[in-house]
């Protein structure tokens, strides 16, 4: 099932790559020789989701997919220069030409395809749930008629308004997370590796009172990097990059690093 996910996501890029976005929305792309010239590759994060991307105490931006955007601006001869945001603000940011590339724990579905250009993903992630110790919601079909929180304009906000839950929606996940533990909200929603991170961090302060993320997941979703139609050139270059980063591992480590497990995203 993965594969043919994976497979039908690469085939519509492949279709938008072939016809280099034909409707004229091609200007506000970059190519190689561009962000070779400019000496940098501008990214757009919102660095509020741990451990792809987390603002540290000391103001630097870490985390899985900077440590990936490092090794490849290295490969392009250029240096990382990041801009941060509220997550709903990254692809309109990119998509308007503002920056080059957006780097957000960002999942490709076909209605982003329709106005962004996408890499090959570099890995697959999953929508878990999130609720406090002792909920009665002990799967998916428990939250029939429950009240679930959200990061505004990610895929979990869209999978649970086009679910029919009733959607509480956050800027930020911290915010979302504060939902939940005040009793605002039921679950929350948000990608497993973020929720696990998150969630440690609040556990080892409220032992008394835990968060508990479900074994069973919302959704599994390809996780890529985000560009704006006219990067094709740009976007080609960087997916041999990445390609070559999963086959030799080095995406896997990265994730070990990281302290995370990594899923592949069979896309060979």
């Amino acid at each position: 099932m993965k594969k043919k996910i994976i497979s039908a996501i690469a085939l519509v890029s492949a279709v938008i790559l072939t016809l280099g976005c034909a409707t004229g929305c091609g200007k506000k792309g970059k190519t190689v020789d561009d962000i070779k010239k400019a000496g940098e590759l501008v990214i757009a994060t919102s660095p509020d989701f741990p451990p792809f991307e987390e603002l540290k105490s000391n103001g630097a931006v870490e985390g899985i997919e900077i440590d990936i955007m490092n090794i490849i601006c290295e490969k392009l001869g250029v240096t990382l220069k990041i801009e941060q945001m509220d997550f709903d603000s990254v692809l309109p940011g990119v998509q308007a030409g503002k920056y080059d590339v957006g780097v957000s724990g960002i999942s490709v579905t076909e209605k982003r395809q329709k106005n962004t250009l996408f890499t090959d993903p570099y890995c697959l992630a999953a929508q878990a749930i999130v609720v406090t110790d002792g909920s009665s919601i002990k799967s998916k079909a428990d939250l029939a008629g429950k009240t679930i929180a959200v990061q505004t304009g990610t895929t979990a906000e869209t999978y649970c308004m086009e679910q029919g839950y009733a959607v509480n929606s956050y800027a930020a996940n911290n915010d979302a997370e504060s939902a939940l533990t005040s009793g605002k909200v039921d679950a929350w929603v948000i990608d497993d590796l973020t929720a696990a991170d998150m969630v440690a961090v609040y556990n080892a302060d409220n032992s008394d009172s835990p968060l508990v993320i479900l074994d069973e997941a919302m959704t599994t979703e390809p996780y890529a990097f985000a560009f704006a139609f006219g990067s094709e050139e740009l976007v080609k270059e960087i997916n041999g990059i990445i390609d070559g980063l999963v086959a030799d591992g080095t995406i896997a480590q990265i994730f070990k690093d990281n302290n995370a497990p990594f899923t592949s995203p069979e896309t060979k």
